[in-house]
């Protein structure tokens, strides 16, 4: 199961945690997986793209941590698509995603 940590901080989410595999089907065919880190890199990378201080993150084997360190209109909107794509990957795949 994928699990999806957040913390939030003045209204604000500061904090995402992606860990595990969702099981769904084996490595390299998971689109479960697939999709939870494409998600995931696409609201890295663009977040970077527009300001490569606002946040850091670290990735290893099954795990991602996000950490947002500045927030504007911008930041906010990306970070909340990003979960808002993940909570409806989860309402098709409840058995293999959730959120906390």
């Amino acid at each position: 199961m994928i699990i999806i940590e957040l913390k939030k901080k003045e209204n604000y989410v500061n904090y995402v945690k992606i860990s595990g595999h969702s099981g769904y089907k084996e490595a390299g065919s998971d689109i479960v997986c697939a999709s939870i880190s494409s998600i995931a890199i696409t609201t890295v990378n663009a977040i970077i793209r527009i300001d490569n201080n606002a946040i850091t993150y670290s990735e290893d084997d099954g795990l991602l941590e996000i950490k947002v360190l500045k927030y504007n209109d911008i930041i906010n909107t990306l970070i909340e698509n990003m979960l808002d794509l993940f909570e409806c990957l989860q309402k098709d795949y409840k058995e293999y995603i959730k959120i906390r």
